[in-house]
């Protein structure tokens, strides 16, 4: 599942129950399931035969069961059939049977009707609308499929399944296999689709989708690849289906086995709670994700697409051709999914220099990494709400991460031969961690259990602080490795030790691995260097440590002497340094500096959030004149050669390096010529997006709303009821609302999200995104707390701990305590998440108390009122 990267970390059940895992009576081999979705009222009704063998003889077997109304109920073996008594225990979300006499060991058929309601919740089998028509979909990761059909819902109870869907007669469907048969009834006014029996699955990747769905074709490798959408969309899907046939191809030659599935469909809906969700051979999406304008739609979203597309594709085999025994492992699944989604980009668009973003992924594991409140890899997880906390930043680019590490460790190829082995000898079943890491150590004859295991089951990033000096015409190393935490009083008290490969690289020499396993490790490198910089090529998943005086040689020449992910690393760490409290905010400013002649799109955009990032919290209402200024005479030069507006020769990195460049100089720099500009531009594609370069659109309407009036407020909202937009088109226009800075206009963007007009999908994250907003936060926290009710209906159940996620963008103590208190009691089951918060907002307020000060006064000693004044012309 490709989770949103927007604010939230994790998702999380409003009303979890407690679920448990299933008492080892009953083994599920086959179901056979019909369903008949009722679209207009919201309701469907089932029937299902399970092929069960039974462990232990007794006379019950208990499934799995939420929301769902038992018809009827009955158990057959050895030819005699028993009707069985059905109780529900909601709490613990399982119906047990229980029949008269005992069942033997062996096999068994569960034969069960039942129904339900297509709920409101973007989970189970809900219902999902467009202005025309209603639509029945599905949504089962992780513990879902039990609001579908009573199931034996855990990874490792995988079975084959036949389906049939009783549909209205102008609909089709479609679902994990193939239709194999196509027939009239029952009623004049219904047809019946049966598909092909899928493959041994878990319950979680079923999927099926109901509706007047419009599809584009094609193919790879002779696989059937189709994209489907709501009709009126079809004309979007194109992109999306060639980057699917190029990854599928990707991964035909990536893999010892071949795409397993026989067909590949992918279909967007209307309402989708995560990105996108990797159902067995039936890939289900958020709208949004998929269906793009290929002639208007950004570099940005271009890649997007590919990626989410590569992301879900990956979980073919990483998750659904071998699953992971229980939801402790989702690494398995989420994590080789993420390392694997950009090696199909890298090798299509190569000039996407995707190479850069495992930096920035690198980056957002680490900032989660580095709170006393993260968790472990593998981390325990019992019931729905410790489950779906799994599904974080950690499982997806932290894993991600330590596998990218691994397999720069091991080599490419013997990764890949060790990947390949491991899938083979758990196709179509269910492993662990220690199934992967003791298969690679096998094949590479290297300990990577040991390596791996290190960073999976203790919390934490390393930093590995580096100091070197000049003996005898040689460069003796010291390295020492510790916790890094933003709160030092975490790296004190921890004694963790990690396994680390660790690359270091001098000016003008090849890099140099180590695997260091100690807490202090020293070599000695040829001739003398100025300095070491320890983590070559960006491979390693940890933090790097130096001394002020060091860091800034290091960014003095990191133009010359480091690779584009080098540098990218180099800013990661410098700021994490001083949010930590180890270097200054002067320190990073001089890496910054040190990167005046950037032209790396990858850099750049980081280096633009991180300035934001001050601008937003450490610059205060005096010196702000003086920052805006420096950050003026930092990238006004570059606008300045790069130009504003798209030139005809310019290569993918040019287009998203100004787009970057042009936001921070508006945001962080309030220069008057990009205000201009993206007020122009902005007005221009309210009349016409067709003319709108489609690189710079979604940033320079995030500049013009940031300091846009009543009137241009006016104009975006009469855009939203202007149905023939694309998703994309959409979003940029709905999230704009959110960046404005006047009250009263954040006021009416509060009760618009509360209204009819915002979906339920929608609506948590448009709420984070007011608090994101400097102007946002306090009117923002103060309007959900007045109508928590009301807010609390709009949100789709998945979202109750993902708003308590999104508040620890706030920086104030008062805030951080109010929010302890009302989540406390409105979300009881976010503690983990509320915790996190919690701690990111008490670390911001540290950081703020450190650095303010020092900010302002390197400010004034740079001197200027307000820096350089750039004409507009």
């Amino acid at each position: 599942m490709k989770k949103l990267a927007m604010w939230a970390l994790v998702i999380l059940s409003a009303t979890c129950a407690w679920a448990q895992r299933l008492p080892d009576t009953a083994i599920p081999s086959h179901y056979s399931i019909t369903f008949a979705p009722d679209l207009k009222n919201a309701t469907f009704a089932g029937a299902e035969k399970i092929d069960v063998q039974v462990k232990k003889p007794g006379n019950t077997i208990v499934l799995n069961a939420v929301d769902l109304a038992f018809d009827i109920a009955a158990i057959t073996q050895n030819g005699m059939t028993q009707d069985a008594k059905v109780s529900l225990d909601p709490k613990v979300e399982m119906a047990t049977l229980t029949v008269e006499k005992a069942l033997a060991a062996g096999p068994a058929e569960i034969d069960i009707k039942f129904h339900g309601k297509l709920n409101d919740q973007l989970r189970g089998f809900y219902l999902s609308k467009t202005k025309e028509r209603n639509y029945a979909v599905t949504q089962f990761e992780p513990t879902d499929a039990r609001w579908a059909f009573p199931s034996f819902d855990e990874p490792a109870m995988k079975a084959t399944f036949d389906i049939r869907l009783m549909i209205d007669k102008g609909d089709t469907a479609i679902s994990n296999g193939k239709i194999i048969q196509d027939e009239p009834g029952p009623g004049e006014d219904k047809h019946t689709l049966t598909f092909s029996t899928t493959p041994k699955m878990s319950t979680y990747l079923v999927a099926m989708a109901v509706g007047d769905f419009e599809c584009i074709e094609g193919s790879a490798d002779n696989i059937p690849v189709r994209i489907c959408d709501v009709p009126g969309r079809k004309h979007l899907l194109t992109f999306a289906l060639e980057s699917a046939e190029a990854n599928l191809k990707y991964f035909n030659r990536y893999y010892a086995i071949k795409y397993p599935f026989g067909k590949l469909d992918v279909i967007a809906f209307p309402d989708f709670s995560a990105g996108a969700m990797e159902n067995t051979a039936a890939i289900t999406y958020r709208e949004t994700l998929l269906a793009i304008d290929d002639q208007r739609s950004s570099v940005g979203l271009h890649k997007e697409v590919t990626d989410v597309l590569s992301h879900e594709m990956a979980h073919q085999w990483f998750g659904d051709l071998v699953t992971m025994k229980w939801w402790d492992d989702i690494w398995l699944n989420e994590g080789f999914a993420t390392w694997m989604s950009p090696k199909p980009l890298a090798a299509w668009k190569p000039e996407w220099h995707v190479e850069m973003d495992a930096v920035k992924n690198n980056a957002r594991a680490m900032n989660l990494d580095s709170l006393q409140t993260t968790r472990a890899i593998r981390n325990p997880a019992s019931n729905t709400a410790e489950i779906s906390q799994q599904f974080d930043a950690i499982a997806y680019e932290k894993s991600a991460a330590v596998l990218r590490m691994v397999e720069s460790y091991l080599g490419e190829e013997t990764f890949r031969d060790g990947v390949n082995a491991y899938l083979k000898e758990h196709a179509y079943g269910n492993a662990t961690s220690e199934d992967f890491w003791n298969t690679l150590t096998r094949v590479s004859k290297k300990p990577a259990d040991k390596v791996i295991s290190s960073f999976v089951i203790q919390p934490g990033v390393p930093v590995v602080n580096v100091a070197s000096k000049c003996e005898s015409g040689n460069t003796v190393v010291t390295l020492t490795q510790e916790r890094f935490a933003y709160n030092p009083a975490v790296t004190e008290s921890s004694n963790a030790v990690w396994q680390i490969p660790v690359c270091l690289k001098v000016p003008g020499s090849a890099a140099r691995c180590e695997l260091m396993t100690e807490k202090k490790q020293s070599l000695t490198l040829k001739g003398c260097a100025s300095y070491v910089f320890g983590n070559a090529d960006a491979r390693g998943y940890y933090r790097t440590g130096y001394d002020s005086a060091t860091l800034r040689k290091v960014a003095a020449t990191s133009e010359k002497d480091l690779n584009g992910p080098e540098r990218a690393q180099l800013l990661n760490d410098a700021w994490a340094m001083v949010r930590a409290g180890r270097n200054n905010a002067e320190d990073f400013l001089a890496v910054v500096q040190g990167l005046e002649g950037e032209r790396e799109y990858g850099v750049m955009s980081l280096e633009g959030a991180y300035l934001r990032y001050v601008s937003d919290y450490l610059v205060t209402d005096a010196d702000r004149a003086q920052y805006e200024g420096w950050v003026r005479n930092l990238l006004h030069p570059l606008a300045e050669d790069l130009g504003y507006h798209t030139a005809p020769n310019d290569s993918d990195d040019t287009k998203q390096l100004r787009a970057s460049v042009l936001l921070t100089l508006g945001h962080a720099g309030r220069d008057p010529k990009v205000l201009k500009v993206a007020r122009e531009m902005t007005e221009q594609a309210l009349e016409s997006s067709n003319e709108v370069d489609p690189s710079l659109f979604g940033n320079m309407v995030e500049v013009a709303a940031m300091y846009g009036d009543a009137a241009l407020y006016d104009k975006i909202a009469a855009k939203l009821s202007d149905t023939k937009i694309p998703p994309n088109e959409y979003y940029t226009w709905v999230y704009a609302l959110t960046e404005f800075r006047d009250p009263k206009l954040l006021e009416r963007t509060l009760r618009y999200i509360a209204g009819p007009n915002v979906r339920n999908q929608d609506a948590s994250l448009m709420v984070g995104a007011v608090w994101q907003n400097p102007a946002g936060m306090q009117p923002g926290w103060e309007f959900l707390k007045a109508n928590w009710p009301q807010l609390k209906a709009k949100f789709a159940t998945y979202t109750t701990g993902e708003i308590a996620g999104s508040a620890r963008t706030f920086c104030d103590v008062g805030m951080r305590n109010d929010v302890k208190s009302f989540f406390s009691q409105k979300a009881p089951d976010a503690t983990r998440i509320l915790n996190r918060t919690l701690e990111s907002i008490d670390n911001c307020v540290r950081l703020k108390q450190q650095q303010e000060q020092r900010l302002a006064a390197w400010l004034k000693q740079k001197g200027g009122a307000s820096g350089q004044q750039y004409a507009v012309e």
